[in-house]
């Protein structure tokens, strides 16, 4: 869909302008102040006039053609002026009206169709309806309902949120610097989708930043995510519907479905979005990449700061958001030694005192030298600048990081960090900015951004499959779980280790099959109708002997028909003993939305104890594959923790993408895979799947 018309329109009409405070009355003074007279027409047929503005009867009489037109009246008028307009030559709706699918209500819900429907069919695009417009600060083009304090935010950061309040505190966040502020509303037309596409394209946009609530076009959006990652142009997103609650606010409030949570985050992960907490988490993460010149090219931080106790500070806060302060190199240790007083003492986060931030040389001569060290990548400066300035300190301090930043060498990202709020001197925050300084929040904010901001900037798209396996269409409600033997059988055709073994319907075929086998055995119900085993009675460990496995097999149809008589047995599964080794849980799960995600994670019955998981789309390779395994908090029990042996996470990583490749070739109808078990054994030594269960959908 070409956003052209729709974000930078030459000729609008605006719809029901007036006096009132009113999305036309607000809308009409935005016009009129921001935008340029001879490219915008007021229509009320109840009015002469508004705001001084002459007022046309319709859309028809118009002297000229339209580009765009912006609805500030009923929803019941809404079809015949988009007609209108249509007639009249405009290519794109800005709809401010509500009443539609957001109600969740049968005649809401229809009237969204309908909308949707003439759309299609004038081939317009459209923002809303229930939106607030946007505005398109580079052009100058200011569509949209709310008030707000006119100052200057022409920026890179292009912001798209589908709720007009959110996008309207972006703007009024008195250090935002945007290209656009859009309030996409239903996005029931033109999508969020949509506008992100249309983001990642434009070259007046560094940063696209989005307050999500669902999506509706998962196909392309994650097209767009893709695009967004090969050209490395970050995407950060506020997503919300984490919790049940959460979930059901954003699709009360938009139509909208917000999907499964873990699902939205493994996504996240492998496109390279930064997920942000909240809403300040978001603005301060995009306008920092929109206000650094490049990104940094490690993630080793270096503090200076004034004073002891906010050097304290930083290194507490730093180090519980995963920050790394090296240690200074000794050249540049030696420098820094010779300029600070003998009682500050050289150490990352520093210490170094004020004696120097009321000489601009001597402050920039110390920022320079921490610049220049091999082992930072970015350097926060940490000062609190009051709204009110009293004492200097920041003219000289200022005037330093200015001549280092536009003079010659080597230039690294920097960042000022406040330790509280209410910190924002507008003259030193623009004249930072414009050295390419962003002001992050207070450390707790602060450190746990620059954190994101240096994972981004280490993402490598070369090292991801960037694309999913979604189903060709929805799986449906009806499914059916496969028995261990069949889950077995599957796992072996994609390459999957599993133990000897096999299926035996009568107690001397088990018998027999398991004097086959080298040591002890087990035996578990086939039974696709109890995928719980254990709960019936139906699993018997450590068996030798025809003796043994004979009464096993007798008491493990007696159990399991007595746990479920309605039950088809298929018999009982010969299986050998496997040896212990870390017992790991490999799983698929196919999101409506997304596909399959594969998961890993510590298994068996610590699943549930510790939930230490990855998750992850398939397709997925090797190296992704070892991502996931670096995600776990149980890492370090697979490297040879405290003198175990290093397992074999080279045959680990292959199984896992291995059920990526079973995942991936049975989209359309694989509902769920649960390997737990696997157990990974030393180096050298590969995995075995030591129980399986396979659903899919009939």
């Amino acid at each position: 869909m070409n956003l052209d018309k729709l974000l930078n329109p030459k000729k609008i009409a605006l719809v029901g302008a007036n006096e009132k405070d009113s999305f036309g009355g607000n809308t009409a003074r935005n016009l009129v102040q921001y935008g340029n007279p001879a490219d915008i027409y007021f229509v009320n047929p109840g009015r002469e006039t508004a705001l001084g503005w002459k007022c046309w009867p319709s859309i028809t009489q118009l002297p000229e053609n339209i580009d765009q037109v912006i609805i500030a009246t009923p929803m019941a008028t809404v079809p015949g002026l988009i007609r209108e307009a249509a007639a009249k030559g405009a290519k794109s709706v800005v709809l401010f009206a509500s009443g539609y699918g957001e109600t969740g209500t049968p005649e809401g819900k229809a009237a969204e169709a309908e909308l949707k429907e003439l759309c299609r069919e004038l081939d317009l695009s459209l923002m809303g309806p229930n939106c607030a417009g946007f505005i398109n600060y580079i052009d100058g083009i200011y569509s949209f309902s709310f008030i707000f304090e006119e100052r200057e935010r022409r920026g890179g950061v292009g912001m798209v949120s589908q709720s007009g309040q959110i996008a309207l505190t972006a703007m009024d966040s008195p250090n935002m610097k945007m290209s656009y502020a859009i309030s996409a509303g239903n996005n029931s037309v033109t999508t969020m989708e949509d506008y992100l596409d249309f983001l990642v394209d434009d070259p007046k946009t560094k940063v696209v930043a989005m307050f999500l609530e669902g999506v509706t076009q998962p196909e392309k959006m994650v097209a767009a995510l893709a695009k967004a990652a090969q050209k490395k142009k970050p995407v950060v997103i506020f997503k919300v519907g984490k919790s049940e609650k959460g979930a059901a606010a954003a699709a009360s409030h938009t139509g909208s479905l917000s999907g499964a949570d873990a699902a939205f985050d493994a996504v996240f992960d492998k496109f390279g979005v930064i997920r942000t907490g909240d809403l300040q988490e978001l603005l301060t993460a995009s306008l920092t990449l929109a206000t650094w010149p490049e990104l940094p090219k490690g993630d080793r931080v270096a503090v200076m700061n004034l004073s002891g106790g906010e050097t304290g500070i930083c290194a507490d806060m730093g180090h519980e958001c995963g920050i790394k302060f090296p240690d200074f190199t000794p050249e540049p240790t030696a420098k820094l030694r010779a300029m600070l007083p003998g009682y500050a003492t050289v150490n990352n986060p520093l210490d170094m005192t004020a004696s120097l931030s009321y000489d601009a040389d001597k402050y920039g001569a110390a920022f320079r030298t921490v610049m220049d060290d091999p082992n930072i990548d970015v350097v926060v400066i940490g000062y609190t600048m009051l709204l009110e300035i009293a004492d200097p300190a920041i003219h000289y301090m200022a005037e330093g990081i200015e001549k280092v930043l536009n003079g010659p060498g080597e230039k690294k990202p920097a960042v000022m960090l406040p330790f509280i709020e209410n910190t924002r001197n507008f003259e030193y925050q623009e004249k930072l900015s414009a050295a390419g300084v962003p002001i992050l929040p207070p450390p707790a904010y602060g450190f746990k951004v620059l954190k994101q901001l240096t994972d981004f900037a280490a993402y490598n798209p070369a090292e991801r499959s960037l694309s999913l396996a979604r189903p060709s269409q929805p799986l449906g409600d009806k499914k059916v779980a496969l028995s261990e033997f069949e889950s077995m059988k599957l796992l072996r055709e994609f390459g999957i280790a599993t133990p000897k073994g096999g299926l035996a319907a009568t107690a001397p075929e088990a018998a027999a099959m398991a004097a086959s086998i080298d040591g002890p055995v087990v035996l578990k119900v086939a039974s696709a109708d109890i995928p719980h085993k254990t709960d019936a009675g139906g699993v018997r460990l450590r068996l030798e002997g025809a003796a043994a496995v004979t009464e096993a097999f007798e008491s493990i149809m007696k159990s399991c028909r007595a746990y479920k008589p309605e039950a088809v047995i298929d018999g009982v599964f010969v299986q050998e003993m496997l040896k212990p080794g870390l017992e790991v849980i490999l799983g698929v799960n196919n999101d409506a939305q997304f596909g399959p995600m594969v998961l890993c994670g510590l298994g068996g019955v610590f699943v549930e104890i510790f939930k230490d998981t990855a998750l992850y789309p398939a397709p997925l390779d090797e190296r992704e594959a070892m991502k996931m395994l670096k995600k776990l908090k149980a890492w370090p029990m697979f490297t040879g923790y405290r003198g175990q042996k290093a397992l074999d996470t080279a045959a680990l990583t292959r199984t896992i993408a291995a059920v990526a490749r079973l995942a991936v070739e049975n989209k359309d109808r694989l509902v769920e895979l649960d390997i737990n078990p696997l157990f990974v054994y030393p180096d050298g030594e590969g995995v075995r799947a030591a129980d399986a269960l396979v659903v899919l959908a009939e």
